[in-house]
């Protein structure tokens, strides 16, 4: 979450760095930092699908940064999450919280996403202008993630807030603040459901710790914390990135207008058309290995870039076309292998309700600004608006 650049660029080119690393080869070493240092960057479809599931490349944080000598100081629980772990301990922390995102888990959950979504677009006048970031995109995953969790309604804009300051790129102090903010957070709210036990997502990890003692405190604070802002941000980001390709291809939001059923299958086209996910997290080789024809050493950081990947010709042949009856389903939003995105299914759930009451709703929405004065939010983590104003 902290190694992240940012710029401003139009929505109308949404993937610009994508097209220009696709023109040259799929692995190449980019400079990295001061003092003449490396990384590799993956953005061949192949490539990339093939290094998401290697088990050389190390995610584990904690060893490759061991000894370093950093100015960061992220809480532990937010920079030794199970998303920076390898194989043993990934599987077990992993393990604990699939159950949670099975599609049928999900569906049994969908009457309450639905009834969120309705909840926020009630409150959109008639005719607009409306945010559909600030008024749909950011608050429902936020909405979603917490009631699952158990999070007290009266402390959602606190997490809204430190979710936001956790991604914040350029700004590794307010980074660093909010890690320490949200871990103190979640151990309090995990000391008060301990007291006050309920049957949120979160209590039933409690019971796990102080049950079968497969967590320690420190895991179930990481966990807690990753499960609490790691999904919502990169779901806005769909969210948004999704409606604005809708709204930028008419024929397409017409289509799904007629035909609200096929927004399930459309939505990997969309994920693949404007990834959410820009570049993986972080990886590092633990051997030297061979990728895509180039050598890279031990011990170096491997940036996968989902974002380019899924523009690859050749693997989507015309990428840079929305194409509604492509079989996009092996697109790398989600990632692939063992660290593929354990909620995923309700990123999908979300932006299947969210959009079809969308394009139900609203027959008349139209963007309200050019699209090229749309502003992204282009960090080496995430991509999405920064707003997205829409007229009903």
């Amino acid at each position: 979450m902290n190694d992240t650049t940012r710029d401003s660029q139009s929505a109308d080119d949404s993937c610009p760095a994508d097209a220009a690393t696709r023109s040259g080869c799929p692995v190449q070493a980019v400079a990295s930092g001061s003092g003449g240092r490396h990384s590799y960057l993956v953005t061949g479809y192949t490539e990339a699908r093939q290094a998401l599931g290697d088990e050389r490349l190390s995610k584990d944080t904690a060893a490759f940064f061991a000894g370093k000598d950093s100015k960061r100081r992220l809480h532990p629980a937010v920079a030794h999450t199970m998303l920076a772990s390898d194989p043993p301990r990934h599987t077990r922390l992993r393990k604990l919280v699939t159950g949670a995102f099975t599609s049928g888990a999900v569906a049994a959950i969908r009457p309450s996403i639905t009834r969120l979504t309705d909840e926020l677009l009630d409150r959109w006048p008639a005719g607009g202008p409306v945010d559909l970031v600030a008024d749909l995109a950011v608050p429902l995953p936020v909405m979603v993630i917490c009631e699952l969790l158990g999070v007290p309604e009266t402390d959602r804009p606190k997490v809204r807030h430190w979710s936001a300051e956790l991604f914040s790129a350029g700004r590794p102090d307010r980074t660093d603040a909010a890690s320490h903010a949200v871990a103190a957070y979640m151990t309090g709210l995990i000391a008060s459901k301990r007291l006050r036990p309920g049957d949120s997502l979160l209590d039933r990890l409690i019971a796990v710790r102080d049950g079968a003692d497969r967590l320690d405190e420190e895991e179930l604070v990481s966990l807690a914390v990753l499960l609490l802002v790691a999904g919502h941000e990169t779901t806005t980001h769909f969210l948004g990135n999704a409606a604005l390709a809708l709204l930028r291809h008419p024929a397409a939001m017409e289509r799904l207008r007629g035909d609200p059923d096929a927004l399930p299958r459309a939505l990997d086209e969309l994920l693949r058309f404007d990834s959410p996910v820009s570049t993986s997290t972080f990886r590092f080789s633990t051997e030297a290995i061979t990728l895509g024809g180039t050598e890279i050493p031990a011990g170096v950081p491997v940036l996968i870039a989902l974002g380019a990947a899924n523009r690859d010709p050749e693997r989507f042949p015309a990428p840079d076309r929305l194409d509604l009856d492509r079989d996009a389903t092996g697109h790398l939003g989600f990632g692939h292998g063992i660290h593929r995105c354990v909620g995923a299914p309700l990123a999908k759930a979300e932006a299947d309700i969210a959009l079809r009451a969308i394009l139900i709703r609203f027959p008349g929405i139209r963007l309200a600004v050019p699209a090229d004065r749309l502003e992204r939010r282009q960090t080496r983590l995430v991509s999405g608006l920064e707003s997205l104003p829409v007229l009903l």
